[in-house]
């Protein structure tokens, strides 16, 4: 029986991903208290021994808006819902990373270089849509291409993706694997994490999956090797989003961590793979509760580790392992 395996991935957007819906006013102080989350995280899991993948909106990579000006991707998309493209606010943001905080992260990145057991994946150039309406194929291709060379200036080769709003485009792996993408993350099976497009998306679903996240109702969401090595690139789907630490739900903590427990373990014993992601941004603010709750995770992955040999992989050494490479 293969080994289980424990798969952390966070998206690395900053307000790149979210101001389309949320205002710097609004969720301003989440994304700042990213800058002191990833030295926090890179710490942590360094303590115990953790592999992540870093997946990271190629726009951060930049250090000044004159730089990113100049290296726009050939195509970009024209999505029905202007709303959606951040090319059409990229003019109105700080100068460079000293003045915005919000739009810039090159010192992050090159921290994260620094620990050899993390990996910095990609979550496209301008956090692309795959199922919104407007955009193609060949658009994503291009955003794909920039992505991975501005990656390639910062010495890193990509090798893996998360789609952003978990928008998993079929039609678009055989560009992935074109351009070397061994794998990505797909989404739970269930029909309640289903990719969709904005549009399509409801709040009944919404609530469902809030409920799933304290009581198991899609099941445990963990994969063996055997299922996911059929094609390429390897998908290496989401078991569980580890939402933040919420004052009015606090006294259901005790619920969310045995949901993430009870999953970790059945794959532990069954030699399966258990792939956790959240955005760093979810841990800004509440930061002491958040990081008492993922301690408490990772306490759990030591036990394992010692009792079943559950191992610790970022997405592409996961996949390499899934390949026997």
């Amino acid at each position: 029986m293969s080994t289980g395996k424990f798969v952390i991935s966070l998206d690395l957007e900053l307000m790149w991903g979210v101001n389309d819906v949320i205002t710097i006013d609004k969720y301003g102080m989440h994304i700042k208290g990213v800058h002191q989350v990833i030295p926090r995280l890179l710490q942590t899991f360094d303590h115990y021994g953790i592999n992540a993948t870093f997946s990271t909106v190629g726009l951060l990579f930049f250090e000044t808006k004159e730089q990113i000006l100049k290296n726009l991707p050939t195509r970009i998309p024209r999505y029905n819902n202007k709303v959606l493209s951040p090319y059409s606010y990229i003019k109105t943001i700080g100068n460079d990373y000293l003045e915005d905080p919000y739009h810039f992260a090159p010192r992050l990145i090159e921290l994260i270089k620094q620990y050899p057991m993390q990996e910095i994946g990609s979550h496209t150039f301008s956090h692309y849509y795959c199922l919104e309406e407007g955009q193609t194929k060949e658009d994503f291709r291009a955003d794909m291409i920039q992505s991975q060379k501005v990656a390639a200036d910062y010495g890193i080769t990509i090798t893996s993706l998360v789609f952003p709003r978990n928008q998993s485009n079929e039609d678009y792996l055989q560009v992935c694997n074109e351009l070397g993408i061994l794998c990505i993350r797909g989404n739970e099976s269930s029909w309640l994490y289903e990719a969709r497009s904005g549009q399509k998306e409801n709040l009944l679903r919404r609530g469902i999956r809030l409920a799933d996240s304290f009581i198991n109702i899609s099941g445990h969401n963990c994969h063996s090797e055997e299922t996911l090595k059929k094609k390429l690139p390897i998908n290496v789907p989401a078991s569980r989003f580890l939402r933040p630490y919420s004052p009015l739900l606090k006294r259901l903590d005790y619920l969310r961590l045995n949901r993430i427990k009870q999953s970790m373990s059945h794959a532990a014993k069954n030699g399966l793979i258990y792939h956790l992601w959240w955005h760093p941004h979810n841990f800004g603010v509440n930061q002491d509760e958040n990081f008492s709750f993922l301690e408490k995770i990772l306490l759990h992955f030591k036990q394992l580790e010692e009792q079943y040999s559950f191992e610790s992989h970022t997405m592409t050494s996961a996949a390499k392992r899934i390949l026997k490479l």
